[in-house]
């Protein structure tokens, strides 16, 4: 598996945090009150103000307990400054073949983003860690279990409108990971300080698939 992203650790509890518009005042509050939740990996998207900069700082102060991702990547160019800045693992929103390349020559986790089945299977091809199926709640977990049947193999993460009403679901339906985003860390709740409040709906979320995989155990 590729250096710096730690799969026998996400496999344990796989979810990611999706951080989006966090500032350099918010920043130490958000990671800490994710990483007391119980979250483990996370994700700064580069549409963010300064990104490179926050993750570079979240790198330095935090890697000992978060690994630490960029999201939203869309071309060789912003792979290539992510990584620089610290980034252990790459998210885009749809597969580019010149940052799949990029990652599969530097051993760097890949999780590009797909929607239909021949984008799905054209991820994978690529070497994905996972194919990252958004939005998720526009096609419900049914739609994970239809992929399943022709493609077993293949690795998929949920993203968009997963809560713990619904990630049991998803997890029995094949996903094999989930991501956590904008209902938890809104930029309200950043701007605001409620930081309180981002570590409890995490706990729940963790909670939640934990439980999952109990059940099933």
């Amino acid at each position: 598996m590729p250096s710096g992203f730690d799969q026998a650790r996400f496999e344990e509890e796989p979810v990611i945090g999706i951080i989006r518009g966090v500032t350099r005042e918010s920043l130490q509050g958000v990671l800490e009150a994710a990483i007391a939740g119980g979250l483990r990996f996370v994700e700064i998207t580069l549409n963010t103000q300064n990104a490179p900069a926050l993750i570079e700082r979240a790198a330095r102060d935090y890697s000992q307990s978060l690994c630490l991702g960029a999201g939203t990547v869309l071309c060789r160019q912003d792979a290539r400054t992510a990584l620089a800045a610290g980034a252990q693992f790459i998210v885009t929103p749809t597969l580019n073949d010149d940052v799949a390349a990029f990652c599969r020559d530097r051993q760097v986790a890949f999780f590009p983003g797909a929607f239909t089945p021949t984008e799905i299977e054209k991820a994978w091809r690529a070497r994905a860690a996972m194919v990252k199926i958004f939005p998720a709640s526009r096609l419900g977990p049914e739609y994970f279990r239809d992929i399943k049947g022709p493609f077993p193999e293949i690795r998929l993460m949920a993203v968009g409108g997963v809560g713990p009403h619904n990630i049991g679901d998803y997890l029995a339906a094949g996903a094999s990971a989930l991501a956590v985003g904008g209902s938890v860390f809104s930029p309200e709740r950043m701007d605001k300080r409620k930081f309180d409040l981002i570590r409890t709906d995490i706990e729940e979320f963790l909670l939640a698939v934990r439980n999952f995989y109990t059940r099933i155990s």
